[in-house]
């Protein structure tokens, strides 16, 4: 990636937090203790969380953890007791102040950087990351919440480019399509077709030529099964071919922790 696509990526990041900020402050009390597909975590749980993550990436932690994909839990507890008006009005403060740092050079996004999830990468793209992070728990609020919206912004659009990319990986290794197989994955928006070459190898490649397998879904369904918040079984998936290949493949397409 480059400068481009960086400030893409601030973008979306930007939107997909206020929107959330903004969902925030239309919650009834009630709503703040509703599970989410999220396992023990509340929808004020979602909220603490980016909270404590994008505070830490500020450097304004004193608790000397470091923040990886095994310790999300962390900025879940140390807020089960505060109220939901205080993790909104420091989550705000903390969201303009991040923006602000990205926006002024503040960061150096060509910079590599270590990740919370194990692998290094300049800044300007890790910034996508935590837009899809923070989209994808919006995501979860939204849900527990039955408030639907922002499936289709800056966001959005960030998260599927994540969430696609990592379809010849689900195809090709978790799954273990034979070569010569080609898969298509559709949502009433998007369409993905994998095909697996004489090397093994799975790309993404454009053409009619007889799948394996087509699995059609909606959107929606595309992003839980991506952000492992549904089990395949449950998924509303229709599927033509190869059943067993379809179900490893949707056995497979959870990428997030």
């Amino acid at each position: 990636m480059g400068e481009t696509a960086w400030q893409t990526n601030i973008d979306a990041f930007e939107q997909t937090s206020w929107s959330m900020l903004a969902l925030g402050d239309e919650l009834d009390p009630a709503d703040w203790d509703r599970p989410t597909e999220c396992p023990g975590w509340s929808v004020k749980d979602q909220y603490s969380h980016i909270l404590g993550v994008e505070r830490y990436l500020l450097g304004d932690t004193d608790d000397g953890e470091t923040r990886t994909a095994a310790n999300t839990a962390i900025d879940v507890e140390a807020r089960r007791d505060s109220e939901p008006a205080k993790i909104l009005g420091e989550l705000r403060d903390v969201i303009d102040r991040r923006l602000t740092m990205l926006r002024s050079g503040a960061i150096d996004l060509s910079e590599m950087t270590d990740t919370p999830f194990g692998r290094t990468m300049p800044y300007g793209d890790f910034v996508a990351n935590r837009a899809f992070d923070v989209w994808m728990h919006e995501q979860d609020v939204r849900r527990a919440v039955a408030r639907p919206g922002n499936l289709d912004g800056p966001g959005a659009d960030c998260s599927r480019q994540i969430l696609a990319g990592a379809l010849p990986f689900v195809i090709g290794k978790r799954a273990g399509a034979a070569p010569g197989q080609a898969v298509v994955i559709e949502t009433p928006e998007h369409r993905w077709r994998v095909e697996i070459g004489d090397d093994r190898r799975a790309r993404f490649r454009d053409g009619e030529t007889e799948q394996a397998v087509r699995l059609r879904m909606a959107w929606e369904t595309f992003v839980r099964l991506g952000g492992g918040r549904i089990p395949a079984t449950g998924a509303d998936v229709e599927i033509d071919g190869d059943t067993d290949l379809a179900g490893r493949i949707l056995a497979g397409m959870a990428i997030t922790p």
